[in-house]
């Protein structure tokens, strides 16, 4: 018999349950599987309900997947048949689900997205009945549910059944969930703003609070049709932003992934301002005004060093986690601090939600700009960053980087010479058959060619 350590991370990622739509692990299938077992354990722990006789609730929304379809059905089927009742509230952001989660008061809520992948793929991400996102150890116990057969004989017949319905005001109760994070009183009247919607789940949420503000908007990949999700466009194709922003001549670009749970903004010239300039940006608006919790930035070890010395020298500092929002989250909760994020986009603003909000995060820059009457490339500057280079490799396998001795002796000559002056960060991809590669140090053609030998030696090893 198969021990629960042995299942353990079978099916979760760092970001829920990813892989390519209709193969193991994301098939209807499993998705069934994943809604009884998810439906048992978030019941139970969800909200206090009013007798026993009440039917626990679970909100379940996407993005624009043509899988969507699919794998929605088979959860919902799954959820229901262990007497939970189902809330279809379709496309939304990733924060989106989380708010609504929330807002109706349910036990949990279920997004299927595969954030900034490509259509062919899609993932199943879980939050608490608070908008959180799950820990290890709820992920653990779903996943022994799935494989163990624990709860088989748990089959509720006839009037036991659970049931479904479609909430049709979702995404307006998240547009003024949206709206109210942005001052009353201030609008974003004479301001053109660009926004690259990635054909994903903002492409009504998004364009629809910011022309509500009052800005005038010039949009691009916003049609979704279920297979051109982050194709060519979105947050990982930042030239995107910079193409339509020098096109049209807008003043600020805003570019979201595939679930809208991360921005990246483009200033008025057409260059791209990345996680770590937008959290500078916030961290030092809110140290100004007192409003950071303890003076203390969250980000992840992939942030910019130079992220630690602006902090610092205006009386803050920068505390660092695991990559994955996942992370920065828990620390923000742990520590009650209050913002935080990633690099790559993800900002989490827990004074206003609970998780990465592409949407609110791009509307707390807005509101500096308006306020300070600054230009983007002017407030962007306040981050002077460190030379990085960074490899991303895709990999036919995922064994042991201590297990890589020529890639490890690279490593150990790299981290030598950029010892006190700089690092190197090496780890695999939690959501894609991927390596990451990061040096940061002060002297970019050191740690361009420390990088590319490195980059070499994992292609000769692992790469696909």
């Amino acid at each position: 018999m198969t021990s629960p350590t042995d299942l353990s991370r079978k099916l979760f990622g760092t970001d829920g349950v990813r892989g390519v739509a209709n193969l193991e692990p994301v098939t209807a299938e499993t998705a069934l599987k994943l809604g009884r077992a998810a439906a048992h354990v978030l019941s139970q722990r969800g909200m206090p309900r009013a007798s026993n006789s009440s039917r626990p609730t679970i909100v379940i929304g996407k993005d624009t997947r043509l899988s969507g379809y699919m794998l929605e059905t088979a959860l919902a089927a799954g959820v229901m048949s262990l007497g939970a009742n189902v809330l279809f509230i379709g496309p939304l952001p990733s924060p989106g689900v989380a708010y609504i989660t929330r807002s109706l008061r349910a036990d949990a809520g279920i997004v299927l997205s595969a954030s900034h992948n490509h259509y062919e793929d899609n993932g199943i991400k879980f939050f608490r009945h608070d908008g959180y996102k799950l820990d290890d150890a709820v992920e653990r116990r779903i996943e022994q549910l799935v494989f163990g057969g624990e709860i088989e004989s748990i089959r509720p017949i006839a009037g036991e059944i659970g049931q479904a319905k479609r909430i049709d005001d979702a995404l307006g109760r998240y547009v003024e969930f949206a709206k109210a994070s942005f001052p009353k009183g201030m609008t974003l009247e004479g301001m053109h703003i660009a926004v690259d919607c990635a054909n994903g789940a903002a492409y009504k949420s998004t364009p629809c609070v910011l022309r509500e503000l009052g800005a005038r908007l010039s949009l691009e990949h916003h049609s979704p049709n279920g297979r051109n999700i982050n194709a060519d466009c979105g947050s990982t194709y930042p030239d995107e932003i910079s193409r339509i922003v020098r096109a049209t001549g807008a003043t600020i670009g805003i570019s979201h992934d595939g679930d809208a749970d991360r921005v990246l903004l483009c200033d008025e010239n057409g260059d791209v301002v990345d996680g770590d300039e937008i959290l500078a940006i916030a961290a030092l608006d809110a140290l100004r005004r007192g409003a950071l919790s303890r003076n203390i930035l969250v980000a992840t070890v992939m942030s910019n060093f130079g992220l630690d010395e602006t902090l610092r020298s205006h009386g803050g500092k920068v505390l660092r986690t695991a990559v994955g929002d996942r992370y920065v989250i828990e620390a923000m909760v742990r520590e009650n601090l209050n913002i935080g994020g990633e690099q790559s986009g993800h900002m989490i603003f827990r004074d206003f939600g609970t998780t990465g909000d592409g949407l609110v995060s791009a509307l707390q820059i807005l509101r500096i700009v308006v306020e300070t009457g600054k230009p983007l490339s002017e407030l962007k500057q306040c981050l002077v960053k460190y030379p990085q280079a960074q490899r991303n490799l895709k990999v036919t396998r995922k064994p042991p980087l201590g297990e890589l001795p020529a890639v490890q002796k690279l490593v150990a000559l790299a981290e030598q010479e950029l010892e006190g002056s700089g690092r190197v960060l090496l780890r695999y991809s939690g959501t894609e058959p991927k390596v990451r590669l990061l040096l940061e140090g002060r002297n970019s053609g050191h740690i361009n060619a420390h990088a590319d030998r490195i980059a070499e030696a994992l292609q000769a090893e692992i790469g696909a």
